[in-house]
């Protein structure tokens, strides 16, 4: 235990490594800085950056990079050596704070959807003051990583980083605002507070880099499961095999030492398949510990001879990989304001939140699905694997019954201790029931204290949902705020919110489902009560563009028109960038792999049908051969004609000029083309001698480490 508590946070330079290497005056200054209350000048961040320059180098760093999160779903990093030359041609080490503070980066190189262009290119990165600095990389070279947002020259967002952050102060304030017209007034800080839950897949590295469709595209374009998938229930939570669990303890330990809460690890549903867990933390923070964590998990990976799968659905016909995303907020006092538990007739607060989180979920649901809408993503959703692509709400049964009885409800006789027990046994200790069962089919479950967001993809950053969901929630308290405070003015609490929940319930409530979401009379029921169903990319990203949308972000100051318009653009031209990747990369295996081999199996075949019937003459004998032969012929010819198909819808995508409905015809003639591309060639895969066939099975890949 001691080892464990020594490592954690070994490589993160942390407010106690600060406070240890500055005046009092200098960690003043930077809680404030910190809690937005001044802003960092120069003379402070150079005293940091002296601090953090020599921790660093202690520490056998000799570079920094400015590590941000463009719109790619990953991270970018430029290395700076911290190796400098006097005037006298001697070597020193140098890092100020303008270092610190910002750096340079051709914006062009980047997806900007238009933004920015080749010849006016400048960008900025800026430190993020909130998110700590950490160090990666091998004894004596390792690298100081600094968070910092990115930029374009006129200060418009090009990353991730910048609207989330900008969504966070509009909920803070918001929130505050609402804390104070309800009689808080001790609260002076709210935080977003966020959990990720990442699950993903492992491979052998042999049968991995044999394999043109995982490497190119991160996914297998062909394939067929063998005679056990997951059917039988066996991986989920199974004890972890010597390999796994020898790459866990690595990865656990790498997280530990730059300060990343990793709390639980596991085996998921399918074969092969994986979770990491983090502790709760503050949203910038998490989301920034999940792009290390989803780093880490691939370099550690490798280190065992394996490669680790981020793709939301690397294998057809076993469950996809998903990012599960808790979402709370809470009080610098440390109240979480989804606890029910802090509801008693003297503190309503729990239901105005809840409320404006049902509201708008209601109200922004297609903002929300556009959040989750990503090629891989697609092959996930409304799945038996994933919640349904239609937007809802679970409450449980006991939170339902508050809202549809407002006006009779006894608050004082709601806490958590009336809450019935389960015994099983006078030897097993009674086990306290939650406020709400568990439903996995929900995209949007409340689960005791917090919301469970199951939709968003596993090799997405968290930080577009939580921008959105943060802006959503904001935007309704603002209108709480303004009803309150003018409600107030001649009403108690207790009645102005009885009110208001009744009112806004009976107009929101159509959101709430606690059924089952995999069921198609749930289909039929969300069509009735109003609901959309975007059932894939293309339907779900115009969300993006619609006016209220667009003016939802302006008026919370979390992105611009033009960085809206931006980010629709971005998302559609990575669609069909990734659909033009797998269906490229389809056509070459067939042509290059799968052609070749089934055109000399079927010479192999023959010839031995031949020789065989020379000896026996009865052709009864080799009916079935004959039989097998004809087949493998026909799907082989039928392989070549959507062979052909796929290059002919490639050349005609290309030359649709509007990408948005270049999207569209992918979607709508390109990928249904290769699915039965796919369907011949898993065909002759199942015909096939498993031994001869050219690429690793899926047996090779799913139950072989």
């Amino acid at each position: 235990m001691n080892n464990l508590l020594d490592n954690f946070g070994t490589n993160c330079f942390s407010e106690k490594n600060l406070k240890n290497r500055v005046p009092d005056y200098v960690v003043k200054k930077f809680l404030e800085i910190k809690n937005g209350k001044t802003e960092l000048t120069l003379e402070i961040a150079d005293i940091i950056a002296n601090a953090i320059k020599m921790w660093a180098l202690e520490k056998g760093a000799t570079h920094y990079t400015h590590w941000f999160q463009p719109l790619t779903e990953l991270t970018a990093e430029k290395h700076e050596s911290f190796i400098s030359i006097n005037s006298d041609g001697t070597s020193m080490a140098k890092f100020s704070g303008k270092d610190l503070m910002k750096g340079e980066s051709d914006t062009s190189s980047f997806p900007n959807g238009g933004l920015r262009s080749t010849f006016e290119a400048r960008g900025y990165t800026a430190w993020d003051i909130s998110s700590p600095m950490f160090l990666k990389g091998e004894e004596g070279s390792k690298t100081l990583y600094i968070p910092t947002a990115f930029i374009a020259y006129n200060g418009e967002a090009l990353d991730k980083k910048v609207p989330l952050l900008r969504s966070i102060n509009s909920i803070k304030e918001q929130a505050l605002k609402i804390q104070k017209l309800l009689g808080d007034n001790e609260t002076e800080n709210i935080n977003v507070t966020l959990g990720v839950e990442q699950e993903y897949f492992l491979v052998d590295k042999q049968f991995f880099y044999k394999r043109q469709d995982l490497v190119l595209s991160g996914k297998t374009v062909f394939g067929c499961l063998p005679p056990k998938g997951q059917q039988m229930n066996d991986h989920y939570y199974g004890t972890i095999k010597e390999r796994i669990e020898s790459f866990m303890a690595e990865l656990d330990n790498e997280l530990w030492k730059v300060g990343v809460m990793s709390k639980t690890k596991h085996n998921e549903v399918a074969p092969n398949q994986f979770e990491i867990a983090l502790m709760f933390s503050t949203a910038n923070v998490s989301v920034d510990q999940n792009q290390i964590t989803m780093d880490m998990i691939k370099k550690v990976a490798n280190r065992h001879n394996m490669v680790a799968l981020l793709h939301e659905k690397p294998f057809q016909g076993v469950n996809g990989s998903g990012k599960h995303c808790n979402w709370s907020l809470s009080t610098d006092k440390g109240v979480n304001l989804y606890d029910p538990e802090t509801l008693t007739e003297n503190n309503l607060s729990f239901l105005v939140y809840l409320l404006a989180m049902i509201e708008g979920v209601d109200r922004y649901a297609s903002a929300l699905r556009a959040t989750t809408a990503t090629p891989g993503n697609d092959y996930r959703l409304g799945g038996h694997e994933a919640p349904p692509a239609i937007i809802s709400i679970f409450l449980g049964e006991q939170l339902e019954d508050i809202l549809e009885n407002i006006e009779s409800v006894n608050f004082n006789n709601n806490s958590s201790s009336h809450l019935s027990e389960i015994t099983v046994d006078k030897n097993i200790s009674r086990i306290p029931k939650d406020i709400s069962d568990r439903n996995r089919t929900s995209p949007m479950a409340f689960t005791g204290n917090k919301f469970e967001f199951r939709m968003p993809g596993s090799s997405a950053s968290p930080a577009t949902p939580i921008f959105v969901l943060n802006t959503i929630v904001a935007d309704i308290l603002k209108e709480y705020g303004e009803y309150l405070e003018k409600e107030l003015k001649n009403k108690s609490v207790k009645e102005v919110i009885i009110a208001l929940v009744k009112d806004r319930y009976n107009k929101h409530k159509r959101i709430i489902f606690n059924g089952n979401g995999y069921e198609q009379k749930w289909v039929d029921e969300a069509k009735k009560r109003g609901l959309s169903n975007l059932k894939d990319t293309v339907e779900g990203l115009p969300a993006l563009i619609e006016e209220d949308i667009i003016q939802l972000f302006e008026r919370n100051s979390v992105l611009s028109r033009s960085e809206s318009l931006s980010r629709f653009h971005v998302y559609v031209e990575r669609y069909n960038k990734q659909c033009n990747l797998e269906v490229s990369t389809g056509i070459k295996i067939v042509r290059n792999q799968v052609y070749p081999f089934v055109i000399k199996y079927i010479s192999n075949l023959s010839k031995s049908i031949h020789r065989s019937r020379k000896i026996f003459p009865d052709e009864d004998l080799f009916k079935y051969d004959i039989d097998i032969l004809k087949e493998i012929i026909l799907l082989k010819n039928d392989m070549l004609i959507f062979t052909d198909k796929l290059e002919e819808n490639l050349a005609s995508a290309i030359k649709i000029e509007d990408l948005y409905q270049r999207a569209r015809f992918y979607a709508n003639e390109v990928k249904p083309t290769l699915e039965k591309l796919r369907e011949k060639v898993d065909k002759l895969e199942e015909k096939i001698a498993t031994d001869a066939w050219p690429i690793p099975s899926y047996y090779d890949l799913l139950f072989n480490l």
